[in-house]
């Protein structure tokens, strides 16, 4: 074995910096951290190269004594924390005492600080190596220059990818850092080209509006919510404004921007089934919480946080987001690029072409289907079972009657009559057996009769499933299921998750099970692979999600058994589908979050045939 010898104070920094100081952005995100803690109100960030030749971040915080400047790049050196009990109470986005010591360590650092304005320090560190400090004229804050990061970690900087890639990244943690701040006003600056520029006047949805633009900010939500333990305060996209990634959802945990999977999905989950399959919102979220249920000393970089009561966050991020879009009126208009003077003239391909919501050519059926829900589709994949289990479930009231009353099952649903925004339509016309044209008193509307019916037959079926007690089905002849020792200590356990399902289970000798009733919406001939796949669920996890398997299995039904595209209706047939669909709680979108129906305003129509002119135009045609 080789001799065993202490690092250097170098080589230590070194390693750690390889931890904490991982790119250019690594670099922003520790200083500009460091300027909010010492309380500036005012940060500008200047960089070239993407950072990787030079970072200036200059604030107007409290800024460092002289006698402690040095103290300042010294490893776990730090003024936020003084005993164990401070790493269980910290209000700061900093307390390790790591950043300034690994930044130095790989780089050429010069520091100049004040606390009064009269008078400042300025040390520069090369390598880890201190230069001798010098008393200079200085403001009241701290500039602090990083140049030729990595320089003398060459191994380092081969990972260093793109200009353009470190560039992205150094945007976007300033972006979630003022999104996280709004009264702090921030500038950041590359190669003297101005990227980000906000107020700091503490509208955080003007601050949106300064990152992604006023139109984007102009489709948010204001969302709160609040228990005994969390507060949530923030913004949400509305459904017609997203991405196509979750890379736009802003977390923040007092004022720390964080990564957490569960809360991002919740916060998806806040929007039901009003979202497109593949499609994110964007948008930001305030947590605050007592720091005891925030442990932030589980990662170096600290980006991902501990938090005690996570389920109970999570459940209240899902209820902000939902209730933020209950009462909204969510029908989508007519692109404004429909009126534009070189577009073609309006024609019914044209009209298809508008109803058909943005996204990849050639979407089937089945791509339709929510990723989670292709687990549950091969249980349905016999129309008889699902012809079957639609008639049952249809016997008092027919999919299209023979009038436009609506059908009994409306009742049982919470209905959107508190909600005026959602419109009286009077059916008009069918374009090629797919769209239907209605009329309401602000103009006239476009829907798609699949995703109509299938949001009608989505909610009628979510009621049902959700009815265990009043629908259960006897077998005549008993399932025996048969599972492992280590599943059967596992499953005996759990057998009251079963139970409170509408599954009736009981032990029936060694290592089986039998099964005497079952929920009655499982299908016929389905009822042991439907089971199984519930037992599996909590095999795996110890409980099972009944709500979500509720969610995909009346997704991918109501997506198999309402009309399809080609399909002829007569009046009576149409109008049933759009007072149908006025009795639901989301009549704006399908179970896969596509839209039901397109609106076009007396204006756009207007518009359209010229009876409105642009007043440019207008101008311009005058002065010609």
């Amino acid at each position: 074995m080789a001799q065993i010898q202490k690092l250097t104070p170098t080589l230590s920094n070194q390693i750690a910096a390889g931890e904490v100081i991982e790119r250019p952005a690594s670099v922003v995100k520790e200083l500009v951290e460091n300027a909010l803690d010492a309380n500036a109100s005012q940060i500008d960030i200047q960089i070239k190269d993407a950072g990787v030749t030079q970072i200036t971040v200059a604030d107007n915080g409290t800024g460092i004594a002289s006698d402690q400047v040095e103290l300042a790049f010294l490893p776990h050196a730090t003024s936020k924390i003084n005993s164990t009990q401070d790493l269980f109470n910290v209000k700061t986005l900093g307390f390790r005492g790591e950043a300034l010591a690994s930044i130095a360590a790989v780089a050429k650092v010069r520091i100049i600080t004040s606390i009064d304005a009269k008078s400042g320090t300025q040390l520069e560190i090369i390598g880890g190596e201190f230069q001798a400090p010098m008393t200079v004229a200085a403001t009241k804050g701290t500039i602090i220059t990083v140049e030729d990061l990595f320089y003398n970690t060459p191994v380092r900087l081969k990972y260093i990818k793109t200009l353009n890639t470190e560039l992205k990244q150094v945007v976007d943690i300033v972006n979630r850092l003022a999104l996280g701040h709004a009264k702090v006003a921030f500038t950041l600056t590359n190669e003297k080209k101005t990227l980000i520029r906000t107020s700091g006047n503490g509208d955080v949805q003007q601050a949106m509006a300064g990152i992604y633009g006023r139109k984007t900010a102009a489709d948010l939500v204001a969302c709160q919510a609040q228990d005994a333990d969390f507060t949530i305060k923030g913004y949400t996209s509305l459904p017609k404004q997203t991405r196509a990634n979750r890379n736009y959802l802003s977390l923040l945990v007092n004022g720390r921007y964080i990564n957490n999977y569960q809360l991002s999905q919740a916060w998806l989950a806040g929007y039901g089934s009003k979202l497109m399959v593949g499609r994110y919102p964007l948008g930001v979220l305030q947590i605050t919480a007592a720091p005891l249920l925030v442990d932030v000393n589980v990662h170096p970089t600290k980006r991902e946080v501990r938090l005690s009561k996570e389920q109970q966050l999570a459940a209240l991020v899902e209820q902000a987001v939902s209730q933020a879009l209950e009462s909204l009126n969510l029908i989508p208009d007519v692109p404004v690029d429909l009126t534009h003077k070189k577009q073609p003239v309006l024609t019914p391909l044209t009209l298809h072409q508008i109803a058909e919501p943005a996204g990849p050519p050639q979407v089937t059926e089945q791509s339709l289907i929510a990723p989670d829900a292709l687990h549950w589709t091969s249980i349905f994949d016999d129309p008889k079972h699902l012809k079957e289990w639609d008639e049952r479930l249809q016997q008092a009231t027919p999919v299209c009657p023979s009038s436009p009353q609506v059908p009994d099952f409306a009742a049982q649903l919470e209905t959107n009559a508190g909600q005026p925004t959602f419109p009286q339509l009077q059916f008009l016309a069918q374009i090629h057996e797919t769209y239907l044209v209605a009329q309401s008193s602000d103009g006239f509307y476009l829907v798609d009769q699949h995703a109509a019916q299938e949001r009608v037959k989505y909610e009628q079926y979510r009621v049902q499933m959700g009815q265990v007690s009043a629908y259960q089905q006897k077998l005549l002849v008993p399932l025996i299921l048969d599972y492992s020792n280590a599943d059967t200590v596992t499953l005996s356990d759990h057998l009251d998750l079963l139970k409170q399902v509408g599954v009736e289970i009981a032990p029936f000798g060694q290592n089986s099970f039998v099964v005497t009733a079952h929920p009655a919406w499982i299908p016929a001939d389905q009822e042991e692979a439907t089971i199984r796949e519930m037992i599996d669920y909590i095999l795996q996890d110890g409980k099972i999600d009944i709500a979500k398997f509720r969610e995909q299995t009346a997704i991918t039904m109501s997506c198999k058994l309402s009309i399809k595209a080609n399909h002829h209706l007569d009046q009576s047939q149409a109008q049933a589908i759009l007072d149908q669909l006025a009795q639901t709680k989301n009549p704006y979108n399908c179970s896969h979050g596509r839209p039901t129906l397109i609106h076009f305003s007396d204006q756009d129509v207007q518009k359209m045939f010229k009876r409105i002119q642009d007043p440019h135009q207008s101008r311009w045609k005058k002065r010609g």
